[in-house]
């Protein structure tokens, strides 16, 4: 195996110093037709497809030097003497080069392409965990169905990890305002932060939904669900393994690498929370994120100054400066290279000034120098003289700050009267009437069920404010539902405790 630079030498027709284009028209040629099993292709096959008007054998040379192209002796259409002594060549795509033609159509793909979250991708994966659980409760399982069930099950986990991985990274650009019209990210501000909340909801009664299925799955009946897909997999595996046994055991082992992972994304571990409750704390702090953002643009089109903004424009300036002279002038004029005009000075001094001016273009080293206070020189401040600044009235503030203090902590309490209880009761009893206490109680519930490792276990944690205290028991009933004014919550059965811990 090739190692080092040489490894990557399929990739160097991107960066020829000619013909780039043609180097790329020829290998998107030879993978489209190997998209129809063609393997084989003559130069003038190849000309007749992509239309290329340079030398196409030279760059086809190339490409062999390169390790894209395999090249051997076309002998199949030969007829007399002079005919096998002209160099005649049949082209077909190296191991190397499908590889890397694979990796740029990825790229391609991806390129441009924003992330989502997959509501539906979690109705799927519920949906194959129960399909899972039925093929169990069979005497025998049904490899083909088994199969079926974890490769749909891994394509949509696969799926909704990549997308939530994608539209994270989005969120956080539109957050930090990179490339953002203005008037574009106001109107689509209000649909982001509802589409977030939509997500978040369905996150959280989801998540809970697959905790509770991969729970009554036990290690034994995991490791036979995968030994049938490995199993089934291993039959099919390519005939360059000299048999389907050798093939069994790394293709077990990925299976349980997979379905590791997926636990591990939905239920987390020891070492740390699951990534299904970062992302929703992803999505829950991208909504008030997302208000600043709109706070700094309104602050923007008012007219206030913004210095990231500022220093941003300076750069674009420094970029677009024809020369090194110009770029000087630039810093002089926007970072205040200029002369000490914001040292204070004395009467004298400045007497001194009128009678005998100094150009404001003077260099520090001709100028004449003046004194300043050896307190200046070794603090970095001093005391000036005169009347001292009065002292702002803050009255007002206190009193507003005050204010929302005192409607946040009615509002609070109002909220716990709706959800504390003095022992753990059963979700449907909370006497809950307000949209905001549903949304707390979905909230701490979900804090709650994420550290649970199993459907019968018991937990007692504190919410991420640290201003709750949850206690979650697991309850004998089949169900529990909480009538609202907009309709019926319903759950897994579940008693719940809520304490203020302030």
């Amino acid at each position: 195996m090739r190692m080092g630079q040489e490894r990557y030498g399929v990739f160097g027709y991107l960066a020829a110093p000619e013909h780039g284009d043609s180097y790329r028209a020829i290998m998107l040629g030879f993978a489209r037709a190997r998209e129809r099993f063609i393997v084989h292709l003559r130069a003038e096959e190849l000309s007749e497809r992509v239309g290329i008007d340079v030398d196409l054998a030279s760059l086809l040379s190339n490409l062999v030097r390169w390790g894209n192209l395999k090249a051997d002796p076309d002998t199949s259409r030969v007829s007399t003497v002079e005919e096998f002594n002209r160099a005649r060549f049949v082209y077909q795509m190296t191991p190397e080069g499908e590889a890397a033609e694979r990796a740029l159509a990825e790229f391609d793909r991806s390129f441009g392409a924003s992330g989502a979250l997959q509501s539906w991708a979690l109705e799927d994966i519920v949906d194959q965990l129960n399909a899972l659980l039925v093929l169990l409760r069979a005497e025998e399982l049904d490899e083909a169905k088994t199969a079926l069930a974890l490769t749909t099950l891994a394509d949509r986990f696969s799926g909704l990890a990549a997308n939530a991985q994608a539209f994270s990274g989005d969120v956080q650009r539109t957050i930090d305002l990179r490339g953002v019209d203005t008037e574009a990210f106001i109107a689509y501000k209000e649909r982001l932060i509802g589409y977030l909340q939509r997500f978040v909801q369905d996150l959280v009664a989801r998540t809970a939904e697959i905790g509770r299925l991969l729970a009554q799955m036990s290690d034994a009946d995991v490791d036979r669900l995968l030994r049938a897909a490995a199993a089934r997999e291993s039959r099919d595996a390519s005939p360059d393994v000299e048999a389907s046994a050798d093939s069994f055991g790394p293709l077990l082992e990925r299976w349980h690498e997979r379905f590791a992972g997926f636990r591990q994304w939905f239920i987390g571990g020891p070492d740390g929370a699951s990534q299904s409750q970062q992302l929703r704390h992803m999505a829950i702090n991208a909504v008030p994120a997302l208000l600043g953002a709109v706070q700094r643009l309104g602050e923007r089109r008012a007219g206030r100054s913004d210095r990231v903004a500022d220093f941003r424009t300076l750069a674009f300036w420094f970029a677009e400066a024809p020369d090194d002279e110009a770029r000087h002038r630039l810093a002089s004029v926007a970072l205040g290279l200029a002369p000490a005009r914001h040292l204070g000075v004395d009467e004298h001094t400045l007497e001194e000034r009128r009678s005998r001016p100094v150009a404001p273009t003077t260099s520090w080293a001709d100028a004449p120098a003046v004194e300043i206070s050896p307190r200046l020189r070794a603090t970095g401040s001093y005391e000036r003289r005169g009347q001292p600044a009065r002292v702002r009235d803050r009255a007002a503030e206190r009193r507003a700050i005050a204010f929302q203090v005192e409607a946040q902590r009615i509002a609070t309490a109002r909220l716990l009267s709706q959800l504390a209880t003095a022992e753990p009761v059963p979700i449907g009893n909370l006497p809950i009437e307000e949209p905001a206490a549903r949304t707390l109680l979905l909230h701490l519930l979900g804090d709650a069920l994420a550290q649970r490792r199993s459907a019968e276990e018991d937990v007692s944690v504190a919410s991420l404010d640290g201003a709750y205290h949850v206690d979650v028991r697991p309850s004998a009933q089949e169900g529990s539902s909480l009538a609202l004014s907009d309709g019926t919550l319903s759950g897994p059965a579940h008693r719940i405790r809520i304490r203020s811990t302030r």
